[in-house]
Order: C-alpha cells, then sequence, then structure tokens
C-alpha cells in the first residue's frame, strides 16, 4: 500500500518527475508552485506565501475560492447521491440547473444538453448542427467555416474548428478535418465599424454555403487564440449572413459567459443569439467540471424528426448531480441583486465595472518599447508583448511579487474572480507593470 508523502519536498518531486502538466515538456518542464490551499482571491503556497490569483484558475473561479455558499451546495449533494448516469435516469439538481440556464439565456432557446466539460460541449455543437442537416436529408452540408485566431478546445474536432495556423495545433494539420477558416475580424471592439472587415467571411459563405453545417465562432472575445476583442457588428453581418444562406451559427460562450465581458453573455454586445450555444469554465464558480450546449426548439426537434432522431452523444459523467447542484448555487450567487444606488441591476455588474476600472492601470506601461498594446474589457487585461515571453521567468518574478498569472506566447493576461478588490487589482496590476519594467 502506497503511502502518503511525508513531506511537501516529497510530493512536488514526485510531481516533478512523474506527472505531465499541461503544455509542458517532461524533459525541461516549467515551473511548478506547490498550492495547499485557496481562498477567496488567493492561492497558499506550500512555503506559506499567498498569491493573488489573477486568472481565476482558466477564467473559471469568479466567485474566488473556498466560497461557503458553493461548499455547502457540494456537501449537501454528496449526502444524497454524488453521481448516477444520465442515460434512462432523471434528477432534481439537472432540471434545476436546466431551468436557471433557459431563464437566464434568450427565449429562443429550448432545449440543454449537459456535458462534462467545455470541448466536449464544442463536440456536441458540431453534432448537433451535423445531425440537424442529415436529418433535413441535406447530407453534403458536412462542413464548418470559421475565423482564424480561434481556440475551441482541444480534441480533434475541436481542433479541426481552431486556427490551423495555431502553436499548439499545427502538428496535427495531416490528420484532422479540413473546414475552412478566414481571417478574423480585424476592427477593434471600441474602434469605428470598417464595412470591408466583413469581406472574406461574406465571400467564403457565398461560396460554399451548400457545403456548410454551421459557423462557429467565439463572439466578442478570441480567447487562448490571441486575447482578441473585435467589433459587435462582425456579428450581426455574420448572423445575416447564415439566415441569408440557410447555414446554422454556433457560439463558443465558454471564456466569455457569465459576465466576464461585461455583459452576461458576450453576444448581448451585438443583441443578437445563434442556433447553439456553448457554455462551460465559470459554470460551476470553478468548484467542478461542467459544461453545457444549448439550442433552439427548431434545431433539436428537425434532429428528433430525423431518420437517426437521437443526438448521438453521451458522456459518463454528462448532468452530474455534485457539479449541477454547485452549478446552480454559483448561478443564484452570480444572478443577487445589486443595491439600486449602485446603478447596476446585479452584484456581478457592479463587480466587473470595478474590474474594468481597476484593471486600466495596465495602460500605464502601454508606452514602454517591449510592449505592443494594452487592452481592457470588462474583467479582462491584456498586455501584448512584442516578442514572445519566457514563461517560467516571468512567472517567477511575478510570484516573487505576491501574483499568481500564467502568461502565454506574447500575452500576459489576467481574467480576476468577480470579488477581488481595489487594492489587491492595484496588486495585480502593479505586479506586471513592474516585472515588464525589470524584465525588458
Amino acid at each position: 500500500m502506497a503511502q502518503k508523502f511525508k513531506t511537501s519536498e516529497d510530493w512536488l518531486n514526485f510531481d516533478r518527475d512523474h506527472l505531465w502538466h499541461p503544455y509542458t515538456s517532461m524533459i525541461e518542464p516549467l515551473p511548478c508552485y506547490g498550492v495547499v490551499a485557496a481562498d477567496k482571491v488567493y492561492l497558499e503556497l506550500e512555503d506559506g506565501r499567498k498569491l493573488v490569483d489573477g486568472t481565476a484558475s482558466w477564467w473559471s473561479a469568479l466567485h474566488g475560492y473556498n466560497h461557503p455558499v458553493l461548499n455547502q451546495a457540494l456537501l449537501e449533494q454528496s449526502q444524497k447521491m454524488s453521481h448516477v448516469m444520465f442515460g434512462g435516469i432523471a434528477h432534481q439538481p439537472a432540471s434545476e440547473l436546466g431551468k436557471r440556464l433557459l431563464d437566464m439565456t434568450p427565449n429562443v432557446f429550448d432545449y440543454v444538453f449537459l456535458a462534462d466539460s467545455g470541448s466536449i460541449s464544442i463536440e456536441v455543437a458540431l453534432k448537433m448542427a451535423l445531425q440537424y442537416w442529415q436529418s433535413r436529408e441535406e447530407p453534403n452540408k458536412n462542413k464548418f467555416l470559421t475565423v482564424r485566431g480561434g481556440y475551441h478546445g482541444d480534441p480533434f474536432t475541436c481542433m479541426s474548428v481552431g486556427d490551423p495556423e495555431n502553436g499548439s495545433h499545427h502538428m496535427f494539420q495531416s490528420v484532422i478535418a479540413k473546414h475552412f477558416h478566414v481571417a478574423r475580424p480585424q476592427t477593434e471592439f471600441y474602434a469605428q465599424w470598417d464595412d470591408a472587415d466583413i469581406e472574406p467571411f461574406k465571400t467564403a459563405i457565398a461560396e460554399n454555403h451548400q457545403q456548410l453545417a454551421a459557423v462557429i465562432i467565439e463572439p466578442i472575445v478570441q480567447g487562448a487564440g490571441g486575447m482578441h476583442f473585435y467589433h459587435a457588428e462582425y456579428l450581426r453581418q455574420m448572423r445575416k449572413l447564415c439566415d441569408q444562406y440557410g447555414v446554422l451559427l454556433i457560439f463558443d460562450e465558454i471564456a466569455t459567459g457569465f459576465g466576464r465581458t461585461g455583459k452576461l453573455f458576450a453576444m448581448e454586445h451585438a443583441d443578437i443569439t445563434p442556433d447553439i450555444m456553448c457554455i462551460g469554465k465559470a459554470l460551476t464558480g470553478g468548484m467542478m467540471t461542467l459544461a453545457a450546449t444549448i439550442t433552439t426548439k427548431n434545431v433539436a426537434m428537425t434532429i428528433s424528426g430525423g431518420a437517426t432522431p437521437i443526438l448521438m452523444h453521451g458522456p459518463t459523467f454528462m448532468a452530474n448531480p455534485l457539479a449541477c447542484a454547485v452549478a446552480s448555487a454559483s448561478l443564484d450567487l452570480l444572478m443577487q441583486k445589486a443595491d439600486t444606488k449602485s446603478g447596476h441591476e446585479f452584484i456581478w455588474q457592479s463587480n466587473v465595472a470595478r474590474l474594468e476600472t481597476g484593471l486600466q492601470q495596465l495602460h500605464d506601461i502601454e508606452a514602454h518599447k517591449a510592449v505592443a498594446d494594452v487592452r481592457v474589457l470588462g474583467g479582462i487585461g491584456v498586455v501584448e508583448m512584442r516578442e514572445p515571453v519566457n514563461v517560467g521567468k516571468l512567472q517567477a518574478s511575478l510570484v516573487a511579487k505576491g501574483v499568481w498569472v500564467r502568461p502565454f506566447g506574447k500575452l500576459i493576461y489576467v481574467m480576476p474572480p468577480y470579488i477581488m478588490s481595489e487594492d489587491e487589482l492595484k496588486t495585480l496590476c502593479n505586479a506586471i507593470i513592474d516585472t515588464i519594467n525589470e524584465l525588458y
């Protein structure tokens, strides 16, 4: 029987020698910092240091860590039923979560598929689109159109609709399915709209619509593909063209949903809706893995009336009761009403507005010779460097200053928990600015 590790050095050494972390090498792995606890916006290291977490555990822990309401929801559900298969079985946590999701999303949506991770929700959305056209006896509509710079997850189908030249996916190009990609939108979110921006997409959908099952895109913010913020008019034009040419539209709101961009869902910036929407990450407040694919009655009934009247997907842990219970508690926290004096209807709106104001401090580093751009939208702050950063060296400097940030490529970005205070935001921004000044 394996014994527990006696010291933190023991388990950290085992981690270094045997556990494969994301996007790293086992020969020269990036340094890993041992975390033993997390509370509110702080990560506690094994040596006792506490770091302000600027990434909310890859954008998911919007309420912060160790929240008593989420802890209680998890505890209560665990004492009833931690998991049960969803095939042929229904349970109250799934129904309660589904109702909350339909109540908070636009009225065009009627059906919810509860997946077990964000990338699986994308797989489900793509299958929905393909089965929709098969059910309409148009099987030749089996391709997807998307924009470059996108990211929809790491499974093979998700990679096929991501950026084909993305650094983490290019090595798989010989085996993944080939779809259509156009130049990503260039008009920035706050800029004056340029009609020429939609022309590549307009040409592609006009020429290929007879093969297209759907268009898929991250609305307003391209996340892991470059933290690019683009103009809402691009989405409005895209919706019109999808309607004109009879192509379904899929929005990947996994990173942008639940208030991150200043709207409850990023699509609200454009005041449009897709045919299928994927959500995840912040759905459970960072407590459990869970995602959902939400769609319209038209899509669901068309699939259900086809030659194969069942959606061909069924993850083992879909609609996990623990995750559903925590997600419902998280959404209840999210939708708490604000003090009317604040000028916002919900507390999250006040919090994200405070984040957006605090993150403006990052513009203080904008003139630095090594900085290409600084941009802020809602609870997202991005410093784009001119050259790819040395992740290990940069993180070591940030940790020494008491903050946790996970850069990638040329980007030093933050998406803090919504509860982060003004002083904690200053600590976060100052650490980034001081690190850039020191290292560059």
